[in-house]
Parts: structure tokens; C-alpha cells; sequence
């Protein structure tokens, strides 16, 4: 399981998002790299921005929610996406959601088996994911005439051979900022809220 949620690493991620975008502004389709950016770009975010809400101010009342599977919404609208992008035009609809969807329940899967999620975190990720790969979808418009998809799934197979298997552990610094940065650091404030671990830079369970 550790090496199937590796795929799914910030540490592989960022770079392939970035190598991908790039192929396609210099393969001139600059909407679709844009779509992509944006696209993935917004999912990243809301996921970052839920984490920090959950790890500041967990226990959330009546929500079984530890934090967000990042890994499972990441999956989703990169990889999702990029089947959108270089499949054919009828992938942009149901299909690429699809698509999302499968690479989210696996990846999702994974963090089920490492005990590092919860089913909640897993199905959050996997919503935001598949929104993140219908928008994309929907932003990118006609591939330009002439446009090689070659270059760009190449770049995305070399940089996930290369990065596979590294690991940007980004989750205890997103905890500690959670707790430092207003107005989410007034949950530590709450009765019954966890302590903060400074050894971990997380809550202590």
C-alpha cells in the first residue's frame, strides 16, 4: 500500500504539476495549461484550507473528520485530470470524472490500509478531487489543432519515476501553522479542544 499512495505525494505531485503545465504552454495550449493549474491549484487549496481548519479546531462538534486525505483529492484532480486533457473530447464530461473517481477510491484505499485516515478524511478528499477534475475539465477548452499530447505525458511518466518514493511531509507544518495564524488559533482557546504537541508539530492524542 505504501507504494501505491506514494504516486500520491506532495513530493510527486508538485513537480508534476508543474512539468505537465509546462509542456502544455509551450506546446501552445495555453488554456488547457491554465484550466490545469487553476484547476489543481483551487483543490490543493481548499484541501489546505480544511486541514487547518480541522487540525486547529478538532474535535469539530458532530463531524468525524480528522483532516482532509490530501493524497486522495491530489490523486484525483492531477491524475484525473490529466486523462481529461489527453484523452478525447467526449473524456471531458463523465468519463474523466470517472476517472477521478477510481484513482481517488484506490489511492483512498491505501490511506484507509496505513491507518492514516479516516473514512470522512477519504471521502472529502475524494469529493473535492472530482470537483477539482470537472472544473478543470470544463475551463480547458478545444486542444489547439496541430497540439502533441507526447511531451506532456512524458514529462508527467519521467517526473513520477523519479519523484516515486519521496515524501515531502507536509502535515506537521501545516498543524503547527494552524494553530499560530488567526482567527483559527482562538480554537486552542475552546474547552475540550487537544493540546498541540511541539514535538510532533501536531495535536496530541
Amino acid at each position: 500500500m505504501e507504494f501505491l499512495t506514494d504516486f500520491a505525494d506532495e513530493a510527486v505531485i508538485l513537480p508534476l504539476v508543474a512539468a505537465v503545465s509546462l509542456a502544455l504552454g509551450l506546446g501552445g495550449w495555453r488554456r488547457g495549461a491554465a484550466a490545469w493549474l487553476g484547476g489543481i491549484g483551487i483543490t490543493l487549496v481548499l484541501v489546505l484550507l480544511a486541514k487547518m481548519v480541522t487540525h486547529a479546531c478538532a474535535p469539530l462538534p458532530g463531524v468525524a473528520l480528522n483532516s482532509p486525505s490530501g493524497h486522495t483529492a491530489a490523486a484525483a484532480v492531477t491524475y484525473g485530470g490529466l486523462a481529461a486533457l489527453a484523452g478525447p473530447r467526449a473524456w471531458r464530461g463523465p468519463l474523466s470524472a470517472a476517472a477521478a473517481l477510481i484513482i481517488a477510491l484506490a489511492i483512498g484505499a491505501s490511506r484507509l490500509a496505513l491507518g492514516v485516515h479516516s473514512l470522512a478524511d477519504v471521502l472529502v478528499g475524494t469529493a473535492l478531487g472530482v470537483a477539482g477534475v470537472v472544473l478543470l475539465a470544463r475551463c480547458a477548452g478545444d486542444r489547439p489543432r496541430g497540439f502533441n499530447r507526447a511531451p506532456a505525458l512524458a514529462m508527467a511518466l519521467g517526473v513520477v519515476i523519479i519523484f516515486h518514493g519521496a515524501h515531502l511531509q507536509a502535515e506537521g507544518r501545516i498543524t503547527d501553522l494552524s494553530h499560530r495564524i488567526w482567527p483559527l488559533s482562538l480554537c486552542d482557546r475552546r474547552p475540550g479542544a487537544l493540546p498541540l504537541d511541539p514535538a510532533k508539530g501536531r495535536e496530541a492524542l
